[in-house]
């Protein structure tokens, strides 16, 4: 029985081998088993002359494809692994490997041998039973390939498992139901891609693809991403992806162009290895560099990675799948042999080639590199990860145990599709399984491209997490080739300078820093304070300053926030502060002027006030009325008292005390003035006896100084009553962070009356004043008032437009034109008569010798006039003298100085007598003088 078996399976073998004989030309590997694995890779990465090919005959291959040379000899020593481990015990795997040459086309014609049976391809209605000997399919590398390999697998619900293609559309169940692969979906990928440029602060790319159907693909997945991102696509550009096209030469430099050509230093490069270098090669001879972001296509690929001036294109960031070792299998590819009974012409063909494999196109030396050197070899982990998978779900499909596997070897391959869904086995320490779709969700590697000599090795410096969605990059230093994107002769290799956290590179005269990465976006970044206003283009956008009251206290703000109750913002500010409360206070250098001022003032008032009592019997202050002066010192002592009041704080009692000191001092001040005014009016202008007899009945000192204070204080009490001085509630402006507290006038009205009626006052006493202004200096005051009150009617006509525009200073305004109208007053009025009291000479006698000679001028044209002289006779009289005997001076209990000439003598020099007229005008009783004469008004006021 055991000697049937036996014989039944050498003819089988035998049977198969003679099948696989006969077609030897598509067979590269063959390895016979109990299970066949059929290995679909593309080891040849160009069919010649396909544009030429007019009939279906067998193609040619051409340009041997290291890379996936080594992918199938990582499935193949896999292979051996599991056979020599026992894994499947009884059961050996054997193989069967097919290039494609990285064409769909023969792809398919690939496949369709590995189904065959007896050289045929059996057409069914049922494919339950159908029976090929290859058992599953690994491969193939390129998602160009593997969807239609997939659309025709699915009819045969025939197993088929990749480790690169990551094309979205072969996650579809529906339509790829026997698909799996060892990696995620693209549809992570260019979500992964697009989180890894904004994580670098990019939002302007470029976009380049192929017309395939993974170039299609993942070009409108990483839009979708991209947006989703935040990250705009400045361009998009698309070249064929077969490349001995006529065309492709024309537009890769057109595409180079239109790089060269835009602003954005980013390029998304989704395109097949071979299309990558010829790009690369135009980019370096239009010495063009920017950013490059590989997908896994090419992010390991060796042939790009030691392609000549590599270092002249910038830098260059990619994702691939998590990759790992293969344990002896470096050693494996070191001493490459081919065992006993097996078949493989593509190990053949590698030995006997003239060069090695290196990526440079002249290959004219030695093989002086082995593989592991010149490829990737972490890339390969995908088919140990695919054929541990493929072998896990034998081992449960044949019902494998310790010492042997009873199931039927000769299995329908859609029963292993079922096995192959409920994978889950850990290897090299992490969980493996596929998801509903098929698809692992490991996750990705982030790499970069780095500088090692003429050409760039991968290092891996973050992860992206499929679950979580999430990349993530580590903090080391990053060494970005293109700072300010220019190529540089890089051809010595690069000596790193550590300083810190700057890392320098120099390649002959070119550095570079760690810490500045090339920018790439459409608008710069908006600086706090400010939000982006967005054009058509969101990631094309103007910087707009925030208003008041608003703030964006980060970079690159949507909008501006409002600012919390109690703080305030200026236009373009990051964050809100509270306003500062701004008044006058006493440490301030202002307020420190205004108080030396009120001092300085009120000790003026002290001494003049101690001279007028110690000198009051002087004439100077006889004639000034000593009880006027006095009033009048009082009244600026409380002037002075309210500017105190506009220091500290403000409050609405302060307020109110302020306005109401100031209004009732200056006014008591004033009306003082006004009486001495008044008085050198009667004095010296009031010569018509009615006039005169009207007039002097008004002149009641004490009467006219309450009752012109009293007015004033009723307009301060009706002012008090109906809208009263308090603190200013106007809110701040918005261009000030300073809440100014300050009293406000309260009925502008009363404001304006008070001001009215002290102007009122000091112009009345301006024209009584102006009217004397003749009189002399020694015992008058006219010159001094019209000056004093100039000055009065003058700081508050300048006071009015700097009190109205400058709302914030008010207090300050006022309280300085009150110094310097109190000022005018005490240097015009009390000054001069304190130093005149102590160190002037004016006499008795020398005033009454001014008296005299006022009253000789005043008299003359009165006399010429009643003489009847004409001007000719003005000879005659001017001889003539008038003589005055005046008594000495007394005071009265009021203070008035009266004196009275006891005898008024008029003589005559002149030869002739004087007419009867004249001496009519002359009497000689020294008791009764002419009650019209200037005598008469001198004793007034003296």
């Amino acid at each position: 029985m055991w000697i049937r078996l036996l014989s039944l399976g050498l003819l089988a073998a035998l049977v198969h081998v003679s099948q696989m004989d006969n077609r030897s030309s598509q067979i590269k590997a063959y390895a016979p088993g109990d299970v066949i694995i059929g290995i679909l890779t593309s080891a040849h990465s160009t069919v010649d002359n396909l544009q030429d090919r007019i009939r279906p005959n067998e193609f040619s291959c051409s340009s041997f494809d290291f890379v996936s040379f080594v992918k199938m000899l990582a499935a193949i020593y896999t292979i051996d692994r599991i056979n020599d481990s026992g894994f499947l015990p009884g059961v050996r795997l054997g193989y069967v490997v097919y290039d494609s040459c990285a064409d769909a086309t023969k792809a398919l014609s690939c496949v369709e041998h590995m189904l065959s049976t007896n050289g045929s391809l059996p057409v069914m209605d049922d494919y339950s039973e159908f029976r090929p000997q290859v058992k599953a399919i690994l491969g193939e590398r390129y998602s160009l390939l593997t969807i239609p390999v997939a659309k025709l697998l699915s009819v045969y619900l025939f197993p088929q498992i990749s480790t690169t293609a990551s094309s979205a559309v072969l996650s579809d169940r529906l339509k790829n139901p026997s698909f799996f692969r060892v990696i995620p979906s693209d549809a992570h990928q260019t979500e992964a891609l697009a989180q890894i440029i904004r994580h670098f602060g990019w939002n302007w790319v470029g976009l380049v693809s192929m017309d395939d159907d993974y170039g299609r693909g993942a070009h409108q997945s990483f839009l979708k991403d991209a947006a989703n991102a935040g990250v705009c696509v400045a361009y998009e550009e698309v070249m064929p992806h077969y490349l001995n096209h006529e065309q492709s030469e024309q537009r890769i430099k057109e595409v180079a162009r239109q790089i060269q050509r835009s602003d954005a230093q980013v390029v998304m490069v989704i395109l097949r290895p071979e299309l990558v270098k010829m790009l690369f090669e135009e980019m370096i001879r239009i010495k063009t560099a920017r950013v490059w972001i590989s997908t896994d296509a090419w992010s390991r690929s060796a042939s790009v990675t030691g392609m000549q001036d590599i270092n002249k294109v910038g830098d260059i960031l990619g994702l691939n799948f998590i990759a790992g070792n293969i344990p002896g299998f470096d050693h494996y590819l070191q001493n490459l042999t081919v065992r006993p009974g097996v078949r493989n012409d593509l190990i053949e063909e590698y030995k006997q080639m003239d060069c090695s494999p290196s990526l440079s196109e002249d290959c004219n030396e030695s093989r002086a590199h082995p593989l592991e050197n010149s490829v990737d070899l972490p890339e390969a982990n995908g088919e140990r990860v695919a054929i541990w998978c493929i072998a896990h779900a034998l081992r449960d499909l044949l019902e494998c145990n310790e010492t042997s596997c009873p199931g039927e070897t000769n299995f329908p391959p859609y029963k292993l599709v079922e096995k192959l869904r409920k994978v889950n086995f850990t290897l090299d320490g992490e969980n493996k399984f596929f998801n509903e779709d098929g698809d692992f969700e490991d996750g990705y590697d982030v790499l970069m491209w780095v500088p090692e000599g003429e050409g760039r090795r991968l290092e891996v410096i973050g992860r992206y997490n499929v679950q979580q969605r999430q990349v993530e990059i580590g903090p080391a230093d990053i060494l970005w080739m293109t700072p300010n994107n220019t190529v540089g002769a890089n051809r010595n290799p690069p000596i790193r300078y550590s300083f810190g956290t700057l890392v320098c590179f120099y390649f002959n005269s070119v550095h570079y820093i760690t810490q500045q990465k090339p920018p790439s976006q459409c608008s710069p970044s908006c600086d706090p304070g400010s939000f982006k206003k967005v054009s058509n283009i969101f990631c094309c956008y103007d910087c707009i300053l925030c208003d008041e009251g608003t703030f964006a206290s980060g970079h690159d703000a949507e909008e501006c926030q409002q600012c919390p109750n109690g703080t305030w913002s200026l236009n373009g500010w990051a964050t809100c502060e509270a306003r500062t409360v701004k008044y006058l206070q006493w440490s301030e250098p202002y307020p420190i002027a205004l108080l030396v001022g009120v001092g300085i003032g009120l000790l003026f008032l002290i001494i003049c006030f101690l001279c007028f009592i110690v000198k009051r019997n002087a004439v100077v202050i006889t004639a000034s009325n000593l009880l006027m002066s006095c009033f009048m010192m009082f009244g600026l002592a409380v002037s002075f008292g309210s500017v105190v009041l506009f220091m500290d704080k403000p409050s609405k009692q302060l307020c109110q005390a302020q306005q109401t000191m100031y209004a009732l001092g200056l006014t008591l001040c004033v009306s003082c003035i006004l009486v001495k005014s008044f008085r050198t009016f009667l004095a010296f202008m009031a010569f018509d006896p009615v006039r005169r007899d009207r007039l002097d009945k008004l002149y009641k000192p004490k009467i006219i100084m309450v009752l012109v204070t009293s007015v004033q204080g009723l307009i301060c009490v009706f002012w008090l009553i109906y809208d009263t001085p308090d603190v200013d509630q106007t809110p701040p402006s918005n261009q000030s962070m300073e809440h100014v507290l300050q009293c406000s006038e309260g009925s502008k009205i009363g404001f304006g009356v008070m001001h009215g009626y002290i102007a009122l006052l000091a112009f009345v006493c301006f024209l009584l004043a102006f009217k004397g202004r003749r009189v002399p200096q020694d015992f008058n005051e006219t010159g001094v008032i019209i000056f004093s009150m100039l000055i009065h009617l003058f700081v508050w006509l300048c006071f009015i437009p700097i009190y109205i525009t400058r709302n914030e200073s008010r207090p300050i305004v006022q309280a300085s034109a009150i110094l310097v109208s109190n000022y005018g007053i005490i240097f015009c009025l009390l000054v001069p008569k304190c130093y005149r009291a102590i160190w002037g000479k004016n006499t008795t006698e020398r005033m009454r010798a001014r008296l005299r000679n006022f009253s000789e001028f005043r008299i003359r044209p009165s006399v010429n006039s009643d003489l009847g002289l004409e001007d000719g006779d003005t000879q005659s009289v001017s001889q003539r003298s008038v003589t005055f005997a005046p008594p000495p001076l007394t005071e009265t209990d009021s203070g008035i100085v009266n004196a009275s000439l006891s005898q008024l003598s008029l003589s005559s020099t002149s030869s002739q007598s004087a007419p009867p007229a004249a001496q009519d005008l002359h009497p000689t009783s020294p008791t009764s003088p002419n009650p019209t004469s200037p005598t008469v008004a001198l004793s007034t006021l003296l």
